[in-house]
């Protein structure tokens, strides 16, 4: 089933971490919890199922981010191998912890736009809009 909600919107609304319906509720708590519904606009968001794409989006970014970076470290700067692994280990950290919600909101947005996984029916299965 195809809908009609503009991608480009809810995508930057699920990286900022927002319900890609309104923009306003929050999508995350606890950090990478979901909550069922948005608080401002009553949107379910319990038909998500991000599962581990947001885990695999985030390493690939994170790894061509850093990899290039580490390489240009190296052959320029020569450090020492403990201050490499010091600095690499936690920028790597660092932006796991950084990319990850944002990663996780946009994945949810990206299966509301396009009705993925139940959203846009309402429980009899019938497709409906919303705002």
């Amino acid at each position: 089933m195809s809908s009609d909600h503009p991608l480009k919107p809810a995508l930057l609304r699920g990286w900022r971490r927002c319900c890609p319906n309104c923009g306003k509720g929050a999508l995350l708590y606890k950090y990478l919890k979901v909550h069922d519904s948005c608080q401002n606009c009553g949107q379910n968001l319990y038909h998500h199922r991000a599962d581990d794409g947001p885990a695999y989006l985030t390493i690939l970014i994170v790894g061509h981010i850093l990899a290039p970076l580490l390489h240009v470290v190296f052959v320029q700067f020569r450090p020492e191998p403990w201050i490499m692994a010091v600095g690499f280990g936690t920028a790597c950290v660092v932006l796991c912890l950084y990319f990850l919600p944002r990663i996780k909101g946009a994945v949810v947005a990206f299966q509301w736009a396009r009705g993925l996984n139940g959203f846009g029916k309402d429980t009899s299965g019938i497709a409906v809009k919303t705002n």
